[in-house]
């Protein structure tokens, strides 16, 4: 991993984009921000992050998959809309969740559905759900590092308040379910307690934070273990326990490189 040291966070040398594919970080930076400025000036179509996902959850309707759920939310939404125009927020808005989207497909994961300024991606575990967590972690890293270092520049060029976002991450295993008869175009979604805790997770973190629960963290390498702490919540805001344990379900935060 190489460092930045302006915001202080490591990043990836080279990014994955496609399959067998990479990218070095300045060229994706570079990419974002060309997409960005085409996009708030109406002039950029993404392309359809969903369709891959889709296809994959019709051939497993009704089954249980293992997979990494990561939840990416826009903080600051609210005072964006009280600022911006509606149409000048929907570019915004849309070009964010769309950037989102792409790095999840980037690390070789799914959009499983957008929800307002949010992105819900998923990461197949397969045979492997060490490398399905590792590959969630890493593009949450990626997620806050293009918000600062590629999105919030283009929005100053243009006096708009800046992103941050917030990443909840969980694992384990979801329901494959479908809406509708139809045979074509019919709703697709996960159902299960990876989805609703990475929800929680996410709820709980601080702008540009990480946040994993103890399922993830227990995949990961320990190398890349050592990069997180153990989140102690006062009050008891936290209340979730873990089915296996019966104990208070563990969450951790990725570290600021400066604390290592």
């Amino acid at each position: 991993m190489a460092k930045d040291e302006k915001q202080g966070i490591d990043v990836a040398d080279t990014i994955r984009v496609k399959q067998g594919t990479t990218v070095d970080s300045d060229t994706l930076l570079k990419n974002t921000q060309m997409r960005m400025w085409e996009s708030l000036k109406g002039h950029y179509q993404y392309p359809n992050a969903q369709e891959v996902s889709y296809n994959f959850l019709k051939r497993n309707v009704f089954n249980r998959i293992s997979a990494v759920i990561l939840y990416v939310d826009l903080v600051g939404s609210t005072k964006l809309a009280m600022e911006l125009p509606g149409r000048k927020l929907a570019r915004i808005v849309s070009a964010f969740t769309q950037e989102m989207a792409s790095l999840v497909v980037s690390y070789e994961g799914m959009v499983l559905k957008y929800m307002g300024d949010a992105v819900i991606g998923y990461f197949v575990a397969a045979n492997n759900s060490l490398l399905a967590a590792d590959k969630a972690v890493e593009c949450a890293k990626s997620m806050v590092y293009i918000v600062k270092e590629g999105i919030n520049p283009v929005l100053d060029q243009y006096y708009y308040p800046e992103m941050h976002v917030k990443v909840g991450i969980d694992y384990g295993e979801s329901v494959v379910v479908k809406y509708g008869a139809g045979k074509r175009d019919f709703q697709m979604d996960l159902m299960g307690t990876p989805l609703n805790m990475a929800s929680k997770i996410q709820a709980m973190a601080r702008p540009d934070q990480i946040l994993i629960g103890e399922r993830v963290y227990s995949r990961l390498h320990p190398v890349t273990r050592k990069q997180f702490e153990l989140v102690v919540w006062k009050d008891n805001v936290w209340k979730y326990y873990s089915l296996e344990s019966g104990h208070i379900y563990d969450v951790y935060a990725y570290k600021h490189p400066s604390k290592e």
